[in-house]
């Protein structure tokens, strides 16, 4: 049975093994930029602190960045995937990433992962008081784009982005 869980040190092996299947391409909503150092258990620490802390609304957001709930789907110690869920859209978020990015490592994939953790963060961004989320995928992704229409997701267009030409929906809570 997975489960949701914020991000810890502990599991730094098994998402080291997740990266590999990724190869060198962004993984959604894993909160990973290109400077983190993930290899050595320091850095690695340092970028959980910094996940960990940004969902902290005590905290002033670093400029150009907004309050953030990221977790990791877990099964049995083993990192399957990433959810993120942005507090507030900023221009950028609006225009290409949304409220919500996930991703779920390719050996993970077609057991319905993505979908159950998006259902847990849509309750999560009710209890924020967000009461619209957008969800933007990349326009060739019909899965992730499934998994959005599946929860509610209304497409609002296709457009070209600073992250590619991507699909936006809303789904409202």
């Amino acid at each position: 049975m997975p489960d949701l869980i914020r991000p810890t040190i502990r599991l730094h092996e098994s998402w080291l093994r997740s990266r590999a299947e990724w190869g060198a391409v962004h993984q959604p909503g894993s909160g990973l930029r290109p400077d983190d150092d993930v290899e050595s258990a320091a850095g690695f620490a340092t970028w959980v602190t910094r996940l960990r802390s940004e969902e902290d609304t005590s905290l002033t957001p670093v400029e150009g960045l907004v309050h953030c709930t990221y977790r990791w789907i877990v099964e049995d110690d083993e990192l399957l995937g990433a959810i993120s869920l942005r507090h507030t859209l900023n221009d950028f978020l609006f225009r290409a990433g949304g409220h919500i990015g996930y991703g779920i490592r390719p050996s993970a994939r077609r057991r319905g992962l993505a979908s159950w953790a998006l259902g847990e963060m849509l309750v999560e961004a009710g209890k924020l008081g967000i009461d619209r989320v957008m969800i933007s995928c990349d326009v060739t992704n019909e899965a992730s784009a499934r998994t959005i229409e599946k929860h509610g997701g209304v497409l609002e267009d296709i457009r070209d982005s600073e992250i590619g030409r991507v699909k936006r929906f809303w789904i409202t809570l």
